[in-house]
Protein backbone atom coordinates (compact mmCIF):
# COMPACT_ATOMS: atom_id res chain seq x y z
CA UNK A 1 0.00 0.00 0.00
CA UNK A 2 1.47 3.03 -1.04
CA UNK A 3 1.76 6.40 1.26
CA UNK A 4 -1.44 8.24 0.01
CA UNK A 5 -3.45 4.69 -0.05
CA UNK A 6 -2.70 4.55 3.68
CA UNK A 7 -3.21 7.88 4.78
CA UNK A 8 -6.43 8.10 3.63
CA UNK A 9 -7.53 4.53 5.12
CA UNK A 10 -6.14 5.68 8.44
CA UNK A 11 -7.47 8.48 8.63
CA UNK A 12 -11.15 6.96 7.39
CA UNK A 13 -10.50 4.55 10.26
CA UNK A 14 -9.92 6.97 13.03
CA UNK A 15 -12.58 9.05 12.16
CA UNK A 16 -15.44 5.91 12.02
CA UNK A 17 -13.76 5.49 15.09
CA UNK A 18 -13.95 8.90 16.79
CA UNK A 19 -17.46 9.24 15.93
CA UNK A 20 -18.53 5.69 17.23
CA UNK A 21 -16.44 7.15 20.43
CA UNK A 22 -18.48 10.19 20.47
CA UNK A 23 -22.11 8.45 20.59
CA UNK A 24 -21.01 5.87 23.28
CA UNK A 25 -19.67 9.03 25.22
CA UNK A 26 -24.04 9.51 25.83
CA UNK A 27 -23.85 6.76 27.84
CA UNK A 28 -20.63 5.70 29.19
CA UNK A 29 -17.84 7.82 31.05
CA UNK A 30 -15.27 8.30 27.67
CA UNK A 31 -14.09 11.44 26.02
CA UNK A 32 -12.72 11.26 22.79
CA UNK A 33 -10.34 14.13 20.96
CA UNK A 34 -8.82 13.77 17.81
CA UNK A 35 -5.83 15.73 17.48
CA UNK A 36 -3.18 15.93 14.86
CA UNK A 37 -3.89 12.82 13.41
CA UNK A 38 -4.12 10.88 16.58
CA UNK A 39 -6.92 9.85 18.91
CA UNK A 40 -7.10 10.43 22.44
CA UNK A 41 -9.83 8.75 24.56
CA UNK A 42 -9.52 9.75 28.24
CA UNK A 43 -11.55 8.53 31.55
CA UNK A 44 -12.17 10.10 34.86
CA UNK A 45 -12.80 6.64 36.87
CA UNK A 46 -10.90 4.78 36.86
CA UNK A 47 -8.70 7.40 35.40
CA UNK A 48 -6.77 6.55 32.05
CA UNK A 49 -5.83 7.83 28.70
CA UNK A 50 -6.07 5.48 25.37
CA UNK A 51 -4.02 6.43 22.50
CA UNK A 52 -5.06 5.40 18.19
CA UNK A 53 -2.33 6.77 16.32
CA UNK A 54 -0.97 5.69 12.32
CA UNK A 55 2.47 4.93 11.93
CA UNK A 56 2.82 5.71 8.39
CA UNK A 57 6.52 4.11 8.04
CA UNK A 58 5.12 0.68 8.77
CA UNK A 59 1.51 1.04 6.96
CA UNK A 60 0.12 0.23 10.39
CA UNK A 61 -2.70 1.20 13.18
CA UNK A 62 -1.11 1.85 16.66
CA UNK A 63 -3.11 1.58 19.95
CA UNK A 64 -2.10 1.67 23.74
CA UNK A 65 -4.33 0.71 26.12
CA UNK A 66 -4.46 -0.61 29.25
CA UNK A 67 -0.66 -1.17 29.21
CA UNK A 68 -0.48 -3.13 26.21
CA UNK A 69 0.29 -2.06 22.81
CA UNK A 70 -1.35 -3.50 19.38
CA UNK A 71 -0.34 -2.85 15.94
CA UNK A 72 -2.86 -3.28 13.35
CA UNK A 73 -3.04 -3.96 9.79
CA UNK A 74 -4.78 -3.81 6.86
CA UNK A 75 -6.72 -6.61 6.17
CA UNK A 76 -7.72 -6.59 1.91
CA UNK A 77 -10.58 -9.64 2.50
CA UNK A 78 -12.16 -7.43 5.35
CA UNK A 79 -11.59 -4.07 4.29
CA UNK A 80 -10.50 -2.82 7.53
CA UNK A 81 -7.26 -2.57 10.01
CA UNK A 82 -7.18 -6.01 11.53
CA UNK A 83 -4.91 -7.05 14.82
CA UNK A 84 -3.00 -9.81 13.15
CA UNK A 85 -3.10 -12.56 15.79
CA UNK A 86 -6.71 -12.33 16.22
CA UNK A 87 -8.37 -10.78 13.07
CA UNK A 88 -10.31 -8.77 15.36
CA UNK A 89 -11.00 -5.10 13.65
CA UNK A 90 -10.16 -1.86 15.11
CA UNK A 91 -13.87 -1.28 16.43
CA UNK A 92 -14.14 -4.44 17.92
CA UNK A 93 -10.35 -4.51 19.67
CA UNK A 94 -11.70 -0.61 20.89
CA UNK A 95 -15.02 -1.61 22.32
CA UNK A 96 -13.23 -4.73 24.17
CA UNK A 97 -10.49 -2.32 25.73
CA UNK A 98 -13.20 0.01 26.98
CA UNK A 99 -15.11 -2.36 28.40
CA UNK A 100 -12.59 -4.28 30.02
CA UNK A 101 -11.66 -0.85 31.30
CA UNK A 102 -14.75 0.79 32.62
CA UNK A 103 -16.11 -2.66 33.75
CA UNK A 104 -18.76 -2.58 31.66
CA UNK A 105 -20.20 -3.50 27.82
CA UNK A 106 -19.33 -0.99 25.08
CA UNK A 107 -20.60 -1.66 22.20
CA UNK A 108 -18.87 0.60 19.09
Amino acid sequence: MDDVTFAKRSDAALEALFQALNRASEHHDVEADMNSGALSIEFEEPKAKFVVSPNSPVKQIWVSANVRSYKLDWDDDAGEFVLPATGQSLRLLMADAISRHLGEEVEL
